[in-house]
């Protein structure tokens, strides 16, 4: 039996739901939900509760998005309002026992804005859609967008690719992410590592090979020694990679796509003595690759640089090993990213597939004969995946497809309870 949630602090949900509508707002206009958030300056013991309702609010977006359709006479000149009301909405339906106190507290949130005019209209939506509850929440079985909290283009997209398992796919994506660890090969034996957890009174199920799956999500502060480097957070489908590159040590290996560098880590950590060049087209994102090889005490060179400008970063010599992990439109970790299902459009897809093209081949000649490259995503299209795959190999008569355990020489992962949507195509060159 769970514990009660402890009572909120006077006002304090207000000040997170006005956090929160700032947030959404920001979404809404096209920022990134990590850019959003950042921006916004949370006071550490609210941030869990402001994330909380977030991600959770875009999660269910199309559903909220809806009801507000149903509730307002006319559209929200201020998307914060907007933003507070989806939140609100979320809120009301996850805690009916709490209603009241979200109603109270989402009208003191948007008493600070417009010289509180907005309080009446936000009390009355509330009001309002608990009268007309029953109705509403029939209403969203004839919108697919609403019932599936996806836009209809995925849906579509998504129905063609898997036939068989798209409702399941699109489940998977509106719940919480798994939590999932990769024990340090360097530092701890997997089975060891699992036995300090247990004496901290955390419960996980090994996966396979050096992944363990939490059965709580935790704070990373409460893992042993994660901070010394004997853990890192990584999904399981993430973890296939090094074991599919089958570097071998004194390899020259080029990780081409590298931030944040958690394949990058698991090269190092399960193969000794590699020659690995890390690549990031962001001086940022490269910086959070030596933060992570830092923690991990690893080491690799990084380079800000952009894997398809060759000639700016490029030595001459060859790699025995490229991972190249591309860009793609994220749709098999919506779940982690809730913002990319809405920011995405169906023409982004193909964007992203133009990238992924230019990416590959730019990166193939760089390949030693009897390398092998890794092709992955974590996208869910075949545009992406397959087709990218299958059009690649027909433009260079030296590739050859490779085992990866799956069918077609493909392994496809759809996001489950254990992991994410991930692609992985190995490709070897000729000798």
């Amino acid at each position: 039996m769970s514990s009660p949630r402890p009572p909120l602090a006077a006002d304090s949900l207000a000040h997170a739901l006005r956090h929160v509508a700032r947030v959404i707002a920001a979404v809404i206009g096209g920022r990134n939900l990590d850019v959003a958030l950042a921006a916004e300056k949370v006071a550490p013991a609210e941030r869990p509760l402001v994330m909380d309702l977030a991600y959770a609010t875009l999660r269910r977006y199309g559903r909220g998005d809806l009801f507000l359709d149903s509730l307002l006479a006319r559209p929200l000149a201020d998307a914060r309002v907007r933003g507070l009301l989806l939140a609100a909405l979320y809120r009301v339906e996850a805690r009916p026992d709490d209603v009241h106190t979200t109603v109270d507290q989402a009208v003191a949130a948007a008493a600070v804005w417009g010289g509180g005019r907005f309080k009446g209209l936000v009390n009355a939506v509330l009001r309002n859609f608990q009268r007309r509850r029953d109705a509403l929440l029939a209403a969203v079985a004839d919108h697919p967008t609403a019932l599936w909290q996806h836009p209809a283009w995925w849906i579509d997209a998504l129905q063609r690719a898997y036939p068989q398992r798209w409702q399941a796919i699109l489940t998977a994506g509106n719940t919480h992410p798994p939590m999932t660890l990769r024990v340090n090969a360097r530092r701890s034996d997997v089975a060891a590592y699992q036995d300090r957890l247990r004496a901290a009174g955390i419960e996980t199920r090994w996966l396979g090979d050096r992944a363990l799956l939490l059965e709580r999500a935790v704070a990373v502060g409460r893992l042993p020694g994660f901070f010394d480097g004997d853990c890192s957070i990584q999904d399981w489908g993430a973890q296939h990679a090094a074991p599919l590159l089958d570097a071998q040590s004194g390899m020259r290996v080029l990780d081409a796509c590298a931030a944040p560098g958690g394949k990058t880590a698991h090269l190092l950590e399960t193969v000794p003595a590699l020659e690995l060049l890390a690549l990031d087209a962001e001086a940022a994102r490269a910086q959070r690759i030596e933060d992570n090889l830092g923690r991990l005490h690893l080491r690799a060179a990084v380079k800000v640089a952009d894997c398809r400008d060759v000639a700016a970063w490029w030595d001459g010599r060859p790699f025995e090993r490229i991972l190249a992990d591309v860009p793609c439109s994220a749709s098999g970790v919506v779940r982690r990213h809730p913002d990319v299902k809405w920011l995405r459009r169906a023409d982004d897809v193909s964007r992203f597939a133009a990238t992924q093209r230019e990416i590959l081949d730019a990166l193939w000649p760089l390949l030693a004969p009897g390398g092998k490259m890794l092709y992955c995503t974590c996208s869910l299209f075949p545009e992406e995946n397959a087709q990218q795959v299958a059009a690649f190999a027909s433009r260079h008569p030296d590739v050859r497809r490779l085992a990866t355990g799956g069918p077609d020489n493909e392994l496809h992962l759809t996001p489950c309870a254990e992991h994410d949507g991930f692609f992985y195509a190995l490709l070897g060159k000729s000798a």
